[in-house]
């Protein structure tokens, strides 16, 4: 299990994620503009997710903050935030960005599915988890820690990848020929920029409620659709793929709710 762990810090410490979304010098406060620009451009149902402006003044957990463009947008709403990342790298870049915005945080490196060993035990307002424990061996693990820092009031938001969408099937079909028997392998060999993810869950409806069945889900659904042509997209270029063009927004709006890439969960600890 250990050596899987450490395979997953340097995957993220290789490339952080998002670090290539814009190509100024890393770590100005041009180059993190540019970064949150074009992640809210390309996902821009995150912030009405998050919330942000709803934590002014609450104690927030960010576990897997990346190079911290949701964490930057708590700090800005006023929220008391606390920081998480297996990747020092990515931490790194993130203690950065809070310096250049002279905001303030509390940063922590390490595993989720050891929060309770190296981050102090209190309770939070929200626990905020965007794409993180689909990537950890143990995603029941993780939720189980998770739960030592709530209580019945704390809001907990993850957000991991829907089985049954767009992008699974595009990569079976792309990448294995039509092999569906091969989904597992094929996703997590393929489903972040940087190939050869050492380990990428993806689930259903019915297995997120598995997952948390000692929750009450309040909210999940389904969102995301990648539309642009990656080719493009790699060089700063937002040109949809044809048939994405051709079809109407409405449409194209149903579609993500029905077979996009991010089951997005609110759900608070059962009485």
């Amino acid at each position: 299990m250990e050596k899987i762990i450490e395979a997953v810090r340097n995957y993220w410490n290789v490339r952080p994620c998002n670090i290539r979304h814009s190509v100024r010098p890393v770590a100005t406060k041009e180059y993190f503009d540019e970064v949150e620009k074009r992640k809210y451009f390309v996902e821009p149902h995150i912030p009405a997710f998050v919330q942000f402006e709803k934590w002014k003044g609450k104690k927030v957990l960010e576990i897997g903050c990346g190079i911290g463009t949701d964490s930057i947008n708590f700090a800005r709403a006023g929220a008391d935030l606390t920081v998480v990342d297996i990747s020092d790298k990515s931490l790194e870049i993130t203690k950065k960005r809070f310096e250049v915005y002279s905001l303030k945080a509390k940063f922590y490196c390490g595993n989720v599915e050891d929060l309770s060993s190296f981050l102090p035990i209190e309770r939070y307002d929200l626990i905020y988890s965007f794409g993180v424990i689909h990537h950890t061996p143990s995603p029941k693990k993780a939720i189980s820690e998770i739960k030592r820092f709530m209580n019945k009031e704390t809001i907990l938001k993850l957000m991991v990848y829907n089985r049954i969408s767009w992008k699974a099937g595009w990569i079976v079909l792309k990448y294995g020929k039509g092999a569906f028997w091969r989904l597992d392998e094929l996703v997590c060999h393929y489903s972040e920029a940087q190939i050869k993810c050492p380990v990428t869950y993806t689930y259903t409806i019915n297995s997120v409620k598995k997952l948390f069945k000692e929750f009450e889900i309040e909210e999940l659904y389904i969102r995301h659709i990648f539309p642009y042509k990656i080719s493009d997209y790699v060089n700063y270029s937002y040109k949809k793929r044809w048939y994405f063009r051709a079809m109407p927004k409405r449409m194209f709006e149903l579609l993500e709710r029905r077979v996009g890439w991010h089951l997005c969960i609110t759900a608070k600890l059962k009485e």
